[in-house]
């Protein structure tokens, strides 16, 4: 059960990345959080999928690697993985999931998820949330769908705030057989994705 306080906490930490992010004058400083309503329904799938082995590419500051850390306390079995280029980002997540107390749950690894990505193992991941540099999805592709094991489940954020961008990946994902995908109008969109 997701407690009162921690939804308290989560959202001070939304609105804190918000009013830096209004006044942050380059976007490689902006925090680039995910809406709350977005945190809860990772959160909810999380909770209901119990995944084992989960994956965030695109950390930033931490706020999304919360919710799934949150959602994932209570499984000593599961561990979330959360990559991004970005020491400094990961960092702050550190700090973050130290206020939590969830820094034991998450292992924050700085590195170029490309590589990462085609390094891993075949059939290793559950779940993955995806929300970092849109350009490179459709490169991320073909190993994600390596990755992710059947009946897995991939979210996407940022599906309709920036459909433009997004759009090769999704036509990808659209025309790969064995992939059932859909967009909801959840904050800045999330297009989620099972293997079938």
């Amino acid at each position: 059960m997701l407690e009162p306080q921690w939804l308290e906490a989560l959202q001070r930490l939304w609105e804190e990345g918000e009013r830096h992010d209004a006044v942050a004058l380059e976007r490689a400083h902006k925090n680039l959080f995910i809406t709350p309503d977005t945190g809860r329904f990772l959160y909810q799938l999380v909770r209901s999928l119990r995944p084992a082995r989960v994956l965030e590419v695109g950390t930033s500051a931490g706020y999304s690697t919360l919710w799934l850390a949150l959602a994932l306390r209570d499984r000593s079995a599961s561990h979330l993985k959360s990559l991004d280029i970005d020491p400094a980002r990961q960092a702050q997540a550190s700090a973050n999931l130290a206020r939590f107390g969830l820094a034991g749950r998450v292992s924050l690894l700085v590195t170029d998820a490309g590589p990462w990505l085609a390094a891993a193992q075949t059939n290793s991941l559950d779940f993955i949330f995806l929300d970092a540099d849109r350009s490179r999805y459709v490169g991320y592709w073909p190993h994600l769908q390596r990755l992710l094991v059947p009946g897995g489940l991939l979210v996407m954020d940022n599906a309709l705030s920036h459909a433009t961008e997004c759009a090769e990946f999704v036509d990808a994902v659209i025309a790969t057989k064995g992939y059932l995908a859909e967009t909801y109008p959840i904050g800045k969109g999330q297009f989620v994705i099972v293997k079938d």
